[in-house]
């Protein structure tokens, strides 16, 4: 399917959605509160226009001048998480109460139920659900905006030379550079990773939701970053959305060193192991030579070596553990990013976060260091993951 047909599509179904889940939230917060109609149209307008919000705002979120537009975006990127936090909450009411009412079927009398109090039930739950809805957007608005946590985590490798028992790599992922994430936080994040005194920095993609020529004054300060043996990039499926070629180039420029499908010794001599990195695991549907190969990648190489992966994807796993690698570096989950959205993620990743072992070989997969979308974190905070290796 061409490329834009196939962006056609995405917009018409992520509409389509995205107005379901707004008549949804309509229905059950405006409608059937029975509210005075003053209130029943004004919430009307006012969902009207908030579904009216989402196409306008990844319309400006791609657009070539980001200047002044953050607190704007952050706004009604802010809406939908409060939407998907909403919805939840919703669908577990109304499943509940279809349980409640199956049950009071089968066990007790069938008397009709009282109008009066099923609406009074109803608003009951309808403003509980408003309510925790806005408390939990602000808890995860705060940790998304606000929290970035050094993560230490320590790894038993068995093939790590003992010169290199506490060899460090800090792990950056999932910046997700654009409109709402920008130099400032970027500074931040290049201040404290500096601070570790790594001995590598990994960046396993999805660094930039944008073009090189929107970004490149945001992403500039990467070049300021300082490890030992150097600073790594492979790419996520977000780059291939913002023109993978044009940032591998400017990543370069900036003194970051891509791995394409390649592997480098990180060390000297017997004192060393392999770092590896593979394109991402969508990447073969952009063609021009793009694609995950792992084979490529560690061709030529002694096996007796120690090995990590870079790959940006945790479902990428399953191939590293059948050719040797010893530790795997992953983002692309966020962690979930938003209770309870980390249960989704599990039905097409293997790992959504932390340290993993699957079969004879470790995985650990950051819960991210920027957002996707909406500025909030609820149950899994940002990270710089400072991952220190040992001889196991």
């Amino acid at each position: 399917m061409p490329r834009a047909l196939s962006f056609v599509v995405f917009f018409a179904v992520a509409l389509t959605v995205a107005g379901s889940l707004h008549y949804y939230v309509w229905a059950r917060l405006v409608r059937d509160l029975a509210l005075p109609l003053v209130w029943h149209r004004v919430l009307t307008g006012l969902v009207i226009a908030l579904f009216v919000s989402i196409p306008v705002t990844f319309s400006l979120a791609r657009s070539s001048r980001l200047e002044g537009m953050r607190p704007v975006l952050l706004t009604t990127f802010g809406w939908m998480g409060v939407l998907f936090l909403i919805v939840m909450l919703l669908t577990l009411v109304d499943v509940s109460r279809l349980g409640l009412g199956l049950v009071g079927r089968l066990f007790a009398d069938a008397a009709p139920e009282d109008p009066e109090r099923r609406l009074a039930v109803t608003r009951v739950l309808g403003a509980g659900v408003a309510l925790i809805a806005g408390g939990a957007g602000t808890v995860a608005a705060r940790s998304g905006l606000t929290e970035l946590i050094v993560k230490r985590v320590s790894v038993p490798l068995a093939r790590l030379p003992a010169a290199l028992d506490g060899t460090t790599i800090v792990q950056l992922t999932d910046v997700h550079v654009g409109a709402t994430i920008q130099r400032g936080f970027i500074e931040r994040v290049v201040r404290e990773t500096n601070a570790l005194e790594p001995d590598v920095i990994a960046i396993t993609g999805d660094l930039v939701d944008g073009s090189v020529e929107q970004l490149r004054e945001h992403v500039a300060p990467l070049a300021a970053l300082r490890a030992k043996h150097g600073v790594y990039f492979v790419t996520g499926n977000h780059e291939y959305y913002s023109g993978a070629e044009a940032w591998c180039a400017e990543l370069a420029r900036l003194g970051v060193r891509v791995l394409r499908n390649e592997h480098v010794r990180i060390g000297q001599g017997a004192d060393s192991y392999d770092l590896a990195g593979v394109d991402d695991y969508s990447a073969h549907r952009f063609g021009r030579g793009h694609g995950a190969d792992l084979a490529r990648a560690l061709r030529g190489r002694d096996e007796s070596r120690e090995l990590v992966l870079l790959a940006h994807q945790p479902r990428q796993i399953f191939e590293a553990a059948e050719h040797g690698v010893g530790l795997m570096l992953a983002g692309h989950t966020h962690g979930g990013q938003i209770f309870p959205w980390n249960l989704f993620v599990r039905l097409q990743q293997p790992v959504v976060s932390g340290l993993h072992r699957m079969g004879r070989a470790l995985i650990y997969v950051s819960n991210g260091t920027g957002y996707w979308g909406p500025p909030m974190r609820l149950g899994a905070p940002a990270e710089i993951t400072l991952l220190t290796l040992t001889r196991g």
